[in-house]
């Protein structure tokens, strides 16, 4: 009996090969979806490689699949509605903490550093997991521990990526569920929390020092989900065992884990802003 070409184990299997203008295609929606908004032709070309014909080519084709879309007046491209129905059916399929539990595991492994995530409750940002470091950090704090939105750079990541309003309400409610319990939010609410606000933003990062707890200082950095808000914040925690020289290196490399979490669940990461020098 003759031996099957496709089902015989002898036979070399041939390095996969893809048909290159299918990737090209993809490659010009991937620089149309890069785009903040609606882009001319010109634009598209240079980011996606190609001439101006090769572009327009392939934009014809992804119009008509509804890939993209073409405004009539202004003649610049957008995606289309097919393309806006997939990228919301991956969204609907991410789960962020899925996705940011490893990545974060990863990131005590490398730097030694005791992590934690938070996501935000109906009480405030609360533990939903923490990663042991090498060098173990005594505190009370444990999963379902809930920080306080103004005594922590958990909270505040969370507070300055909510909206104005949100945060207002917030900022209330715990304040005065404060008063009778956390000492130090009662004193944080005298704080200019818009300066927080706003400095939490241009660095994409919070950090504190022994503000929550003595002797432990913390840096934290946002998930943000398609909404610009934080989907979960990470923070890492750091007693006197750890110098104090490699902080920046080390939230660096966490801004750059929670950098590609954000953009693989959808979201976009702002550029920190660097300070002019006067």
């Amino acid at each position: 009996m003759p031996t099957d070409p496709i089902s015989d184990p002898t036979e070399a299997v041939p390095a996969r090969r893809g048909i290159q203008s299918v990737t090209t295609g993809f490659r010009v929606l991937a620089a149309l979806a890069a785009e903040p908004e609606s882009a001319t032709l010109s634009v598209i070309a240079a980011r996606a490689k190609l001439s101006a014909s090769q572009a327009h080519r392939y934009l014809a084709s992804l119009i008509a699949s509804g890939m993209a879309h073409q405004d009539a007046a202004s003649g610049r491209y957008n995606l289309g509605p097919q393309a806006i129905q997939i990228g919301l059916a991956a969204l609907a399929r991410t789960d962020v903490f899925a996705e940011a539990d490893p990545a974060v595991a990863d990131f005590v492994r490398k730097t030694g550093r005791t992590t934690l995530i938070a996501a935000l409750g109906p009480l405030g940002p609360t533990i939903v997991r923490w990663h042991a470091g090498r060098v173990p950090v005594s505190t009370s704090l444990s999963v379902g521990s809930v920080l306080p939105l103004l005594g922590s750079a958990t909270g505040h990541v969370f507070l300055s990526f909510m909206s104005d309003d949100e945060a207002a309400g917030a900022i209330a409610h715990h304040v005065a569920a404060a008063v009778d319990r956390r000492p130090r939010d009662v004193a944080a609410m005298h704080k200019d929390v818009a300066a927080i606000r706003k400095q939490v933003r241009a660095a994409m990062s919070a950090s504190v020092d022994e503000l929550l707890i003595p002797g432990l200082r913390a840096a934290a950095v946002p998930i943000l989900d398609i909404q610009n808000r934080a989907a979960l914040v990470v923070t890492v925690m750091a007693t006197p065992a750890f110098a104090r020289r490699d902080d920046m290196a080390v939230t660096e490399a966490l801004k750059s884990t929670c950098k590609q979490l954000t953009e693989r669940v959808g979201g976009a990461w702002q550029k920190p802003l660097i300070a002019k020098r006067k």
